[in-house]
């Protein structure tokens, strides 16, 4: 071996033995890994209704960065990311129309999903008119439908989930309550009609957490973290009654960079 090509040589290992020392050659490798393929799916509590800015070319789906799956994305780097979540979206919706970029390939997948098959907007826009017992019926029937039919539509949608992604880990996130009992709010809903409310949210989740982990799925509950955050708790992360009318009864910016993004980091 000549004389430069040894040095050469001595020099390339010094400068390895550094780098593996002083972890900057780790450190060089974890910038360029990317991270899991990731699909977020479902309704707008996961497209970000409620946070007020949303991506124009989404339309009415009212996809949002500041949704807890494209915070996630950004902080995360993916190595792809999907985002089909929307507005007013149904277990059939999700069934027809947002599940095409999943693959074998597909590494993460999150999902909310089964409050409007149960009749959410109905509940919330018959609740805030006058008169209790037509909010508690109303509450009362979609309790009623989330018992009987939501899990064989939510058995469906994981389902296909998995058929498409089977390898995939699949967090789905659940709902806050919505009201602080005995608050600050002094108008609108009777307590009675709060607490049905909250009551109905306990419910949902606990069908939905029953699904979703006899499917192998992760559920993120993030009642807890909403708990002090709730409408009337003075510093809420949901939106009241607001305009427009679709961001109503949705999680603002802070419910989900502080709510749900913490609930589907611990998930993942």
């Amino acid at each position: 071996m000549k004389l430069s090509r040894l040095t050469a040589a001595v020099g390339a290992f010094a400068v390895s033995a550094v780098l593996a020392l002083t972890g900057a050659g780790t450190a060089h490798a974890s910038e360029n890994s990317a991270g899991p393929a990731f699909v977020a799916l479902g309704d707008s509590y996961s497209s970000g209704v409620g946070t007020g800015s949303y991506d124009s070319s989404s339309g009415g789906c009212k996809r949002s960065s500041k949704a807890y799956p494209a915070l996630w994305a950004a902080s995360h780097s993916p190595s792809s990311f999907n985002f089909t979540a929307c507005s007013g979206a149904k277990t059939a919706d999700v069934l027809n129309n947002q599940l095409g970029p999943l693959n074998s390939g597909t590494g993460l997948v999150s999902i909310s999903i089964g409050g409007n098959d149960a009749g959410f907007a109905d509940v919330m826009t018959t609740c805030v008119l006058p008169g209790e017992s037509a909010c508690l019926s109303k509450i009362a029937s979609a309790r009623t439908f989330a018992q009987t039919t939501l899990p064989g539509r939510l058995d469906q949608v994981y389902n296909a989930i998995s058929a498409k992604s089977p390898s995939a880990h699949v967090v789905v996130l659940g709902y806050p309550r919505f009201y602080k009992l005995n608050g600050s709010c002094i108008l609108g809903l009777t307590e009675a009609e709060r607490s049905a409310i909250n009551g109905a949210a306990d419910l949902l989740n606990s069908i939905t957490a029953k699904r979703a982990a006899d499917h192998g799925y992760s559920f993120a509950d993030v009642t807890s973290r909403f708990s002090g955050h709730e409408i009337c708790s003075g510093s809420a992360w949901l939106n009241s009654l607001t305009w427009p009318i679709d961001d109503s009864y949705h999680p603002n910016a802070a419910g989900h960079s502080g709510g749900y993004l913490p609930a589907f980091a611990a998930a993942v």
